[in-house]
């Protein structure tokens, strides 16, 4: 009897060894298959589907991109010379360099794996021989859905996504405090002063406009309205600058250039100025919207509106 056991007992352990090295193998090629991710997307551009890196790790920013790429936390290799010299970027930026639509060797010898600019770049075909090349149009899209774009090319659309739902949220509730305080008919400007020139800016145009009109819904003058609601700025002189000043007024202002103007009786007779609500930003660190500016022109709102 216990040799008919014997071949019996040594089949069994056969047949379940062979079942053990065969789950064995089945649970390695699973993990062999989740451990091998993507190495690039398809990104559905303005101009059709590209191929771009799911995981990039030299991005080259050529304008107005550069704070929405670092806020997901991807590497720049190259920047455009606006971003380069905002004062908000600056830790951030250091050893990137600065480069430009026309500055090819440069780019080349930085090795991009992605290069992000607007749809009005030059030597664009050149641009794409060196990296998957991807531009948007200004203005196309909302602000935030801009980036969530970018999200999507940079294969974090979640993250961006989260961080526009937060961020909605709290500006909004800001925008109920301050108009609390104000009051709901008071009205805003946002005023820059460049190249010796004043402009006004609509709700669109960086400046903080987006948090102020789109956000949290507070007024814009009516002159303002009239002119530089549609092509998102309008530029003025200062004889007319009073007409366009709201009740507060935020005047992106830099240091460096002539600022004269606010010696003059014209500026100094104007309701805001005269009732200490002329709050001034810094305009080299207030000109963009992507996400490191706005949390910084949110804060600033917050501080000059409610004093916290």
């Amino acid at each position: 009897m216990k040799k008919l056991y014997f071949p019996i007992i040594l089949l069994l352990l056969l047949v379940i060894s062979a079942c053990s090295n065969n789950t064995t193998q089945d649970e390695s090629k699973k993990d062999e298959n989740q451990e091998k991710k993507p190495e690039t997307i398809t990104y559905e551009s303005e101009n059709g589907p590209i191929e771009v890196p799911a995981d990039p790790q030299r991005v080259v920013v050529l304008s107005s991109f550069a704070g929405n790429v670092m806020s997901l936390g991807v590497n720049l290799v190259g920047v455009d010379e606006w971003s380069k010299m905002n004062p908000n970027f600056e830790e951030k930026l250091k050893g990137v360099e600065v480069v430009t639509d026309e500055s090819l060797e440069k780019l080349i010898e930085l090795q991009p794996d992605l290069i992000i600019g607007l749809d009005n770049v030059k030597n664009i075909d050149k641009l794409q021989e060196i990296a998957p090349t991807v531009v948007y149009t200004y203005g196309k899209v909302d602000y935030l859905t801009q980036h969530i774009e970018i999200g999507k090319l940079l294969n974090k659309e979640k993250e961006a996504q989260a961080w526009v739902d937060d961020f909605k949220q709290r500006a909004q509730a800001a925008g109920k405090e301050i108009k609390a305080k104000i009051g709901d008919d008071a009205t805003v400007s946002v005023i820059e002063n460049w190249d010796k020139q004043l402009y006004v800016y609509g709700d669109n145009w960086g400046r903080g406009t987006e948090i102020l009109y789109q956000e949290m819904k507070l007024s814009m003058p009516e002159k303002v309205k009239e002119t530089a609601l549609k092509d998102g700025w309008y530029a003025l002189s200062l004889e007319v600058l009073p007409e366009f000043a709201g009740d507060y007024v935020i005047l992106s202002r830099d240091s460096e250039t002539d600022n004269s103007f606010q010696e003059t009786d014209t500026y100094k007779n104007i309701p805001a100025v005269k009732n200490n609500r002329v709050f001034e930003a810094n305009s080299k660190e207030f000109y963009f919207n992507d996400p490191l500016t706005l949390e910084l022109q949110l804060d600033f709102f917050k501080k000059s509106f409610l004093g916290n």
